[in-house]
């Protein structure tokens, strides 16, 4: 199946589109999905629980039967620490790779655990390279793990996780990945880029609502991180044996953020999978970079590290332009648009995931134009720092 090509609905009620990486815009029906109870014990939910673990499998393609999926309560956050804290040792030591935010975020949640652990530290957009990988791993023996960010949405850049896979497995450790941002658009199948785990979330490339995040791990892996967690509550091990025993969560489950799941799950399907997904967003980046980059805003990243998922532009060097004003004119013209994570030059983000097409992407260029014009900001580029910044990128 391809990416379907028909406009997508507006969002009902009058609510504005979220140009954000998730929370995102969702479909009326995931939404009234939502408008059921469901008995967390019964066995109708149990069925539910059933489906949605077999279908976020089948999303891996051939080698899904070595893994298995854990659905863990709260957010993607919550979830990662669980992947983290449960399919580690206490005596391994954690190599992770930080571009962004969520890199320094896997970094902070090592530390709480008291995880041994390095960071190679990127900066805000530079992507991890293989070679580098290589030469840490190769002058650290006592690492064990590699976490890796799949698209490290503070910037938008999509990392190249294979070759950090060939050089982690190279090496005989092992690959963690947080493909919070990019399951479900981005191929990642185990057959092509070796990994013993991936954690993503409801509430992004699958369109549903935030309640829960979900860990895919080998099966090996699971049966080996008995004793490991040092949370009741995040304990992947024990939520997993529990699940393969009785078919239910542990605590009480989202159980409406479920059943909205599994009609964003059925959609996702319908639409191409993983493929038809990732082609409807990346119709959307292209649209949107082109039509920003004719008003004369500048992306950070060139072409080669754009991700589908969000894309940052730095702000105007404009003295009329403040970001806060610019936020508020776009919400008032339906558009919730994202503030920038970078440290040296002001930025804003624009998610390209959620219910929305092309057709969207041309309206948020078109708002973006006339709220410019509003502002009175007469020059769109960026400061010359800007441009030395993603200089850099290149070289």
């Amino acid at each position: 199946m391809t990416s379907q090509k028909t406009p997508i609905a507006p969002p009902k009620l009058g609510e504005p589109y979220l140009l954000t990486p998730g929370p995102l815009t969702t479909a009326y029906e995931t939404k009234e999905a939502m408008l059921r109870d469901w008995g967390s014990w019964d066995g109708d939910f149990r069925a539910m629980t059933a489906e949605m673990r077999t279908r976020l499998l089948d999303m891996l393609g051939p080698g899904k039967e070595e893994f298995d999926c854990v659905p863990m309560q709260g957010s993607g956050t919550f979830a990662v620490e669980a992947m983290l804290g449960s399919l580690t040792a206490r005596d391994s030591k954690i190599l992770v790779l930080a571009n962004g935010a969520y890199g320094q975020r896997s970094a902070k949640t090592l530390a709480y655990l008291g995880r041994d652990h390095v960071v190679l530290d990127k900066g805000d957009y530079l992507p991890p390279r293989g070679d580098e990988v290589a030469q840490i791993l190769a002058d650290d023996p006592a690492i064990t793990h590699v976490v890796a960010i799949h698209c490290e949405t503070s910037s938008g850049i999509l990392n190249p996780v294979g070759e950090i896979s060939d050089a982690v497995y190279a090496a005989g450790r092992k690959l963690l990945i947080d493909s919070m941002s990019a399951f479900g658009a981005i191929e990642l199948r185990p057959s092509e880029v070796r990994f013993e785990a991936l954690v993503s979330s409801a509430n992004k490339c699958i369109e549903g609502v935030p309640g829960f995040g979900f860990v895919l791990a080998r099966k090996s892996e699971l049966e080996a991180a008995k004793g490991n967690c040092q949370s009741l509550s995040l304990d992947v091990h024990d939520q997993w044996a529990h699940m393969e025993k009785t078919g239910q969560w542990r605590f009480t489950p989202p159980t409406h953020a479920v059943a909205a799941f599994l009609t964003a799950l059925r959609a996702h399907e319908a639409e191409g999978g993983v493929a038809g997904r990732g082609g409807r967003y990346t119709a959307n980046r292209d649209t949107l970079v082109a039509g920003m980059r004719d008003i004369g805003l500048e992306t950070l990243l060139q072409d080669r590290w754009l991700s589908p998922i969000i894309v940052t532009f730095f702000c105007p060097d404009d003295p009329k332009f403040s970001f806060d004003r610019f936020y508020d004119l776009m919400k008032a013209k339906n558009f919730i648009i994202y503030p920038g994570k970078l440290t040296i030059v002001d930025s804003f983000r624009v998610g390209c995931i959620g219910q929305m097409d092309e057709h969207v992407m041309r309206q948020v260029v078109e708002a973006t134009r006339e709220t410019l014009n509003e502002m009175g900001v007469t020059n769109a580029a960026p400061p010359e720092i800007a441009i030395k910044e993603r200089a850099k990128l290149a070289a």
